[in-house]
């Protein structure tokens, strides 16, 4: 019989792991990976802040850290626009004097607004696809956030990690589709490699300024973007539509072990990147961590 690994309880924390720190989450939307990380983190004595172009969704995260006393700011901002990130800094520095440690959550599968109901009739071409079908919009606007975001937040948040000259921990989302490709997903495959290559050379530029940067990388997470990208995998089969691959493997040896078949859940993940965040990982960097449930093992 399978048996399966149980799941970090979501109320696990470490008393005054980060206290008088202050972390900034792009992608801090409530039960997504960055969501969770704000959460936990609060409880651990940082102060968060919190960055989403959800409204409601980046809100429902500051109220649960308000609810058990912790600190938290919510910034509505798109990552993807370079004037944004600068003023997420900004209003970062107003709030709270410094930046300590950062996560970069924020991304996306597909071209389509986030913050907004699927329609896949109607934007079949900003969905996920393979090369030969994709769309300039869908690509553009899948780099745009993934990869072209990234590098903006990175540049603002360096930039003030150099200003205060006192170090700091930088932690990237990435993907399994960042070590290995991910059938008809051109343009997140892409942009997740890119993610790596953007996380080591930033690791090699600024280990002389004492600050750390990491990526992690999951395989099936059990998030609301993932969720989104199940959706449209079922209606596209139903169509005939995606990569001939895309059934060829389908769970991680964690998930495919356990009895009820589950991937990972947020809070698994928001435990090593807040390892990866904390003292404890002084002596990592450049790292790119299959937090994946052995899926790029076998």
């Amino acid at each position: 019989m399978k048996k399966g690994i149980q799941p970090v309880d979501p109320n696990t924390f470490f008393e005054n792991r980060f206290q008088n720190k202050v972390l900034l989450i792009t992608g801090a939307a409530i039960n997504s990976i960055g969501g969770c990380t704000a959460i936990r983190a609060a409880k651990e004595g940082a102060k968060v802040v919190c960055v989403d172009i959800k409204k409601k969704e980046l809100n429902e995260t500051i109220e649960q850290i308000k609810e058990f006393g912790g600190d938290a700011l919510a910034i509505l901002a798109d990552i993807s626009k370079v004037e944004e990130c600068n003023r997420i800094i900004t209003e970062t520095i107003e709030k709270y004097g410094k930046l300590d440690l950062v996560l970069n959550a924020a991304g996306v599968m597909d071209g389509n607004d986030p913050s907004k109901p699927q329609n896949f009739e109607e934007s079949t071409h900003l969905f996920p696809s393979p090369i030969h079908n994709a769309t300039d919009e869908y690509w553009d606007l899948v780099m745009k956030t993934n990869i072209t975001g990234m590098f903006y937040a990175m540049r603002a948040q360096l930039n003030q990690f150099l200003k205060q000259d006192t170090g700091g921990a930088i932690v990237n989302i990435g993907s399994i589709a960042g070590i290995i490709g991910l059938p008809g997903n051109a343009a997140y495959s892409a942009s997740k490699h890119a993610v790596i290559g953007l996380t080591r050379n930033a690791a090699i530029d600024y280990a002389p300024n004492g600050i750390r940067v990491n990526s992690v990388n999951m395989a099936q997470t059990d998030t609301p973007m993932v969720f989104r990208a199940y959706d449209f995998v079922k209606w596209a089969m139903d169509k005939g539509m995606g990569s001939g691959m895309a059934g060829g493997k389908s769970q991680s040896l964690l998930s495919m072990n356990d009895p009820n078949g589950r991937g990972s859940t947020p809070w698994e993940q928001a435990a090593i990147i807040l390892f990866l965040l904390s003292d404890d990982a002084s002596n990592i960097t450049g790292a790119t961590i299959a937090t994946d449930g052995g899926w790029t093992t076998y």
